[in-house]
């Protein structure tokens, strides 16, 4: 898989939890803005998606299977928007908390996704 796109959408996912933690400790939900950044986030996690979808349909295989790949990649496809449907229903500082949490989450889901693609050398 492609090692620069990882990390993209990691470091994206960190700027992201961030800015809402940011937003958080100064007691303010989530804004526009915030829903902004959010949708980069999830189109680079969806690139990742394609990406990884046309990696195993020309032959490559990931080291840690191609149904956990394939597993991880939907939950970093669904973290970012899951979140801040949540954050939706959650006005308060707590809305932006929970962006906080899906983008630090995100950026788990990306250290997995290389580990079970094999570290780069698959």
């Amino acid at each position: 898989m492609i090692t620069w796109l990882t990390v993209a959408v990691s470091a994206a996912s960190l700027l992201l939890a961030a800015w809402c933690g940011y937003a958080t400790a100064r007691d303010q939900s989530t804004k526009d803005w915030h829903f902004i950044g959010m949708a980069v986030v999830s189109v680079l996690a969806l690139a990742q998606l394609v990406v990884g979808i046309v990696e195993l349909t020309q032959g490559r295989k990931p080291v840690g299977g191609t149904v956990m790949f394939v597993a991880y990649l939907a939950g970093a496809l669904l973290a970012v928007p899951a979140a801040g449907f949540m954050s939706l229903m959650e006005r308060t500082r707590w809305g932006s908390a929970i962006v906080t949490a899906g983008g630090l989450v995100l950026a788990v889901l990306e250290v997995r996704l290389f580990d079970i693609w094999g570290g780069g050398h698959g």
